[in-house]
């Protein structure tokens, strides 16, 4: 590459990082925050057996994940103007994320839910502990704990998915670096620089991921036994335990 090829790449690196910085990464968190909150109701619907909520749980993830997330873009912002539903570019991306890594995650976290044993569940009932309280407090930190390397994945997978809102006119890294190519014809040194600074973002939310699942394993190491309880009598120890809980 001769020095107008460095010159671009340096010159374009701020235009690239800035839109990533500014929209791709808060758009990112939006989304999937609001997509935990989904996977979350979605999973516990079909972990209380509720029939008629179960069904429709299931059919909204059948649906979001039996269809490409590209398409899903394109009902929301070209489709539904004709029938007078105008949504604003992110927006729209914002639903359609929430909605598509929603029903993905709902499924991560149903897996994480029905891990659960069953003791430590009956040693909380046991213990005069709510239908609430068994959930918040014996349930869901567990779940969460066995759902967060494959829910961190999603959450990676989903920073590279947002250069898919650029056809619809979200103005991210993946559009701003269109709109250099369209001037400078460099579309081989651009989108290898788009790539890297992708492969930068995502480097640094698996160090992330890493280090936290480092500290969940250290909390799980350091989760005393209580003397004279066999472990395979989960019950009464998980019993035991959040009597003591509840006692503090």
């Amino acid at each position: 590459m001769n020095d107008g090829i460095f010159a671009l790449i340096a010159d374009s690196f701020p235009k690239i990082i800035l839109p990533g910085l500014a929209m791709t990464l808060p758009l990112t968190a939006v989304s999937f925050t609001f997509a935990m909150i989904i996977a979350v109701v979605m999973a516990m619907v079909q972990f209380a057996n509720i029939k008629v909520l179960k069904q429709f749980a299931r059919f909204y993830i059948w649906i979001t994940r039996g269809t490409p997330l590209l398409i899903q873009l394109y009902i929301v912002f070209f489709g539904l103007p004709s029938i007078g539903v105008i949504i604003a570019p992110v927006p729209a991306a914002i639903l359609v994320f929430s909605l598509n890594e929603g029903a993905y995650c709902a499924e991560t976290f149903r897996g994480a839910l029905e891990s659960v044993p069953k003791g430590q569940i009956e040693a909380g009932y046991c213990s005069g502990m709510s239908y609430i309280s068994v959930m918040w407090h014996i349930v869901l930190p567990q779940a969460f704990k066995t759902a967060f390397p494959a829910l961190s994945n999603s959450l990676i997978g989903m920073v590279k998915d947002m250069s898919l809102t650029a056809s619809i006119a979200v103005a991210e890294m993946f559009y701003t670096t269109q709109r250099i190519v369209a001037r400078t014809y460099e579309a081989l040194a651009l989108y290898i620089e788009l790539a890297l600074v992708y492969l930068l973002f995502c480097t640094v939310l698996t160090f992330l991921q890493r280090f936290v699942e480092k500290k969940i394993d250290v909390s799980r190491r350091q989760t005393k036994t209580i003397p004279g309880v066999t472990p395979e009598n989960a019950a009464v120890r998980e019993k035991i335990r959040f009597s003591n809980l509840l006692r503090r």
